[in-house]
């Protein structure tokens, strides 16, 4: 059931995003910077999806929803600007690992706040095919999701219309990079 119940899933994704904080925090200084891609990857694709699918939904369905959903969309906001001043520094900036870990805070308090206050009510107020379809919706957005942070895009709608075409310009980017033997 885990991998078809969209709570379930971005559970699991909050766990895998405190695993890559480890291995970020835990890598030997030739390996940060591809953990920390691959962090900036996982965060991005999350967020955007859970703006895209989640979050909508729960604004509609649960009791307090609009309320609920605006928390989380401001704790976003906070954590893509924060992930992409360290993205834009880069990992040799001498306050990487002092803003790493008010990222790694900051996450992690918006994604206890979206487990407690968020997916417990959408669990309690939609059904098994429901959060199915999500989860399905919410696969489908993080294959088109931008691969680093852009705050300012917290909505579905803009997601669909800033995000998409960055994602697409951003994979482009990623492939002639790795074609010509880049990082």
């Amino acid at each position: 059931m885990a991998e078809h119940d969209v709570i379930d899933l971005l559970v699991a994704q909050h766990g895998q995003i405190r695993d890559l904080f480890d291995e970020v925090e835990q890598a030997p200084p030739e390996k940060v910077e591809a953990a920390f891609g691959r962090l900036t990857r996982l965060l991005s694709v999350h967020e955007t999806a859970e703006e895209e699918i989640v979050h909508p939904y729960a604004r509609r369905r649960i009791d307090g929803g609009p309320g609920v959903v605006t928390d989380r969309l401001r704790e976003e906001n906070l954590a893509k600007r924060l992930l992409l001043d360290l993205h834009r520094d880069g990992v040799d900036d001498p306050r990487f690992w002092d803003r790493l870990a008010e990222l790694r805070a900051a996450v992690t308090a918006h994604a206890r706040g979206e487990e407690r206050y968020e997916f417990a009510r959408l669990r309690a107020a939609t059904s098994v095919v429901e959060r199915r379809a999500m989860a399905a919706a919410v696969r489908a957005a993080e294959s088109l999701a931008p691969l680093r942070p852009h705050p300012g895009t917290e909505s579905a709608t803009a997601n669909l219309l800033v995000g998409t075409p960055l994602a697409f310009m951003e994979r482009a980017r990623e492939l002639i990079r790795k074609a010509l033997g880049k990082h």
